[in-house]
């Protein structure tokens, strides 16, 4: 799950079957908000068909349609944008090597965990928080992350996120020079309610949905709750891997939520003494559709990841090599209708064994990602602690660079307690890294010494008891 649990009531036949028809335009739509490389188009093609992957020629007869996500084929669409999971090889050339800067000016938070108020003024450069342990430094990357979508870097109820004894709820307000231009971003709850979602404003104007923000800024997190990654349960790497789609794909948190809906509703169906095989169906149907458009914009980010990793071995961090295991392994290479009709028919001949396990045992929410030290060829659980830190170090800002080369505009980073565990030839190589990505950090730590290598590159910032002065 990317964002919270709700729960819902399960779904008419007939709501159900409208979704499962709407899915043929959904089915690609990770293409046309990932494939913003360029590729040479002749040996792309060739490396798609050869791999039994529809192109541009022959997506049309794969799919029964003339069209790609309301596109027409033909000229118009790249043969690497057919499938959502053609993985890109090194013919993929990314976009610019210094994207464009996105900043925050201004920063405004009213009871937000120990900050009853707080106001800073930032230029473009980057910050560093530093002061003791429960200072609040975590706190105010946490409200940062709220500038994106779901539930912040550590994914809280909102009721927790509002200060003790706060009667109205929390607020944050940001003044970003963003992707679109300046915008004066709002975000909050109302009231100490549980259950209750939170709001949204862009330049004073309540938005549809928080997923706007996407079109404004990324916001990309790096925390100690994440150095067990590799070692932890798959669902923290299925959260983190999801997290990496979701900023470039945003419609791949809905999908996600949708999925997961979909299962509960067919979990209580497959409960009842006779559940009706026409619903059960139709909803089976409609996780065929979703679960097979997750596991390809998955596939499509660990591919976009290799391509980039690949060309930039070497450097003081090692490289990760990624994969994907627990659903449809033995399907790579089918186009994505027969994908669905695979994982329809695991749906339908698994309904006594889901009955009986009171779960669904098949699906993208199954799924490990799977993560090597490309260079010691070992496995990251067994890698050394210091070496997993440096590997997932290297992972984020991998993703990072991806997200600016693709969009054109450089992700916020919020890097905290980052130098805590690296020595000082890896921290200045950190330093450096981070820089290069061309756009505005957030680090914090509790020595200011460690961040002596960023010299003027960043602004210095004391937190103490919910305060924060130069």
């Amino acid at each position: 799950m990317l964002f919270e649990e709700i729960e819902e009531p399960v779904f008419t036949g007939e709501e159900l079957a409208k979704q499962a028809e709407h899915q043929r335009s959904i089915r690609l739509s990770i293409v046309m908000r990932l494939s913003y490389c360029t590729c040479k188009r002749v040996k792309s093609s060739q490396v798609a068909e050869n791999r039994g992957f529809p192109t541009a020629v022959s997506a049309g007869s794969v799919l029964g349609t003339g069209n790609v996500a309301g596109l027409p084929l033909g000229g118009g669409l790249s043969p690497c944008l057919g499938p959502a999971f053609v993985l890109p090889d090194r013919h993929v050339e990314f976009g610019p090597a210094m994207p464009h800067k996105v900043s925050l000016t201004r920063l405004k938070l009213t009871d937000f965990r120990n900050y009853a108020a707080l106001s800073l003024e930032l230029d473009q450069r980057h910050v560093v928080l530093t002061g003791e342990n429960g200072a609040g430094k975590t706190n105010l990357m946490e409200a940062i992350s709220f500038l994106s979508p779901g539930r912040g870097l550590r994914r809280a109820a909102y009721a927790d996120v509002a200060r003790v004894g706060a009667t109205d709820g929390f607020s944050v307000f940001a003044a970003v020079e963003g992707m679109d231009g300046p915008v004066e971003i709002g975000t909050g709850t109302a009231g100490a309610e549980e259950g209750q979602s939170r709001r949204l404003r862009l330049n004073g104007t309540p938005a549809r949905t928080v997923d706007e923000l996407t079109d404004h800024l990324r916001v990309l997190w790096l925390t100690p709750a994440m150095d067990g990654l590799f070692t932890g349960p798959s669902s923290d790497r299925r959260r983190f891997l999801d997290r990496l789609v979701l900023s470039l794909d945003p419609e791949h948190g809905r999908r996600a939520s949708e999925f997961d809906r979909a299962m509960r509703s067919r979990n209580r169906l497959l409960s009842e003494f006779r559940p009706d095989p026409a619903w059960l169906t139709a909803i089976e149907r409609e996780m065929a559709g979703l679960g097979v458009s997750m596991a390809l914009a998955r596939l499509e980010m660990l591919g976009l990841l290799t391509a980039l990793v690949e060309r930039s071995q070497g450097g003081s961090f090692p490289s990760a090599g990624l994969s994907l295991a627990g659903f449809l392994d033995d399907c790579h290479g089918l186009p994505a209708y027969d994908l669905e009709e695979r994982y329809l028919a695991m749906l339908s001949d698994g309904r006594g064994r889901d009955a009986a396990a009171g779960r669904t045992l098949d699906g993208p929410h199954r799924s490990d990602l799977l993560i090597r030290h490309r260079e010691k060829d070992m496995e990251a659980e067994r890698c050394s602690t210091g070496e997993q830190k440096a590997l997932l170090v290297g992972l984020v800002l991998a993703h990072a660079r991806l997200v600016g080369d693709m969009t054109g505009h450089a992700p916020v980073l919020l890097l905290d307690e980052i130098a805590a565990h690296l020595d000082q030839g890896r921290r200045a190589a950190l330093f450096d890294r981070v820089d290069e990505l061309g756009g505005q950090a957030f680090m914090t730590g509790t020595d200011r010494a460690m961040f002596t290598a960023l010299g003027e590159r960043a602004c210095y910032l004391t937190v103490a008891n919910g305060r924060v002065s130069e």
